[in-house]
């Protein structure tokens, strides 16, 4: 039980450290994941799934089993485990930074500069922010604030709650391969494969959790729930479809259609069709409920975590009576 006590309090100095310092501009062991992953990539790239399975396999395999032996070797040290759960919790969060550029980017059209909207906007979504005018751009921030609210922040508490630091490591690195190979270009196709593929199934409970919790945390749940079991499937991405289809409902606005993503021009369903279109002032509204869902996605999975240590242990209690 002391190890899931002290999983928890890790969590949650994690979760405060990114509240607080959010993600360093250099250095982020994220990012040095990515240049490693690169540089791999440079070695392995064949236009065949099959290495680009091996590439995903090495990547995410290689990077959770380091931190497996991590974690193996501070395992009979309180003060270390705790310690090594709440740097690695903040290490692979990203709310706080995600909160951050979509202000940046709603700043910038709030004051007309759509200049630098479109300069800013790369850094929440690979869209090419040359073919969006202001109110398109609105819409790309809060279906990515939504979207990444689930891959930046609920998934990774999902997965740390699971397997503790591994997980947490493991569940980045998956969806960081994704985002870096899992798009459907010609080069990626076949070798982003596996990462795609991977990530799917990686985000499967946190995007539920996320709409779930978003559901509880919006400001219209019946709405939220309404626009999740309407829309959620009709996404081409299963899990970014519950995640933004029941935010849209949540903030009453109309998401979907129409985008242009890394060269291709993509028609996507509409989500909460009878909706409004968003709205500068929907990128704060968007940002405050995934803050409010990330606290409440802490306290949930920290909750299961005790509640299945304290299970378990009752069982072996019982067991040993026997």
């Amino acid at each position: 039980m002391r190890e899931h006590a002290g999983y928890a309090c890790g969590a949650a100095l994690g979760f405060l450290g990114d509240l607080i310092a959010a993600d360093p501009r250099r250095g982020h062991p994220v990012a040095a994941f990515g240049r490693a992953a690169a540089a791999v990539e440079r070695r392995l790239w064949r236009d065949h799934r099959g290495y680009g399975t091996a590439h995903t396999l090495l990547c995410a395999g290689g990077t959770a089993a380091g931190a497996a032996l991590l974690a193996r070797a501070v395992r009979d040290v309180p003060a270390a485990r705790t310690a090594l759960t709440a740097a690695t919790v903040w290490a692979v969060l990203g709310g706080t930074s995600l909160g951050r550029e979509a202000r940046a980017v709603g700043g910038a059209l709030a004051a007309g500069d759509l200049d630098v909207a479109r300069e800013r906007l790369p850094h929440l979504c690979g869209r090419d922010p040359q073919a969006l005018d202001g109110p398109q751009m609105a819409r790309a921030v809060v279906e990515s604030v939504a979207e990444n609210t689930s891959d930046a922040v609920v998934g990774a508490l999902v997965w740390g709650a699971a397997a503790g630091v591994p997980g947490l490591v493991a569940f980045r690195a998956v969806n960081t391969l994704d985002a870096m190979v899992g798009h459907k270009s010609a080069r990626y196709r076949r070798f982003g494969w596996a990462a795609a593929r991977l990530d799917d199934l990686a985000g499967w409970p946190g995007s539920r959790l996320t709409a779930a919790l978003t559901v509880l945390a919006g400001p219209d749940r019946r709405g939220a729930l309404r626009a999740w079991r309407a829309d959620g499937r009709a996404h081409p991405s299963p899990n970014a479809g519950p995640v933004e289809a029941s935010f849209a409902g949540a903030l009453g606005v109309r998401l979907g259609g129409t985008l242009a993503y890394g060269g291709r021009i993509e028609h996507r369903p509409v989500l909460n069709g009878g909706g409004r279109p968003p709205a500068v002032d929907d990128i704060e509204r968007a940002v405050r409920l995934s803050r409010r869902v990330g606290a409440l996605a802490l306290a949930t999975t920290v909750a299961g975590r005790l509640a299945a240590g304290a299970l378990r242990q009752r069982n072996g209690n019982g067991r040993k009576r026997r």
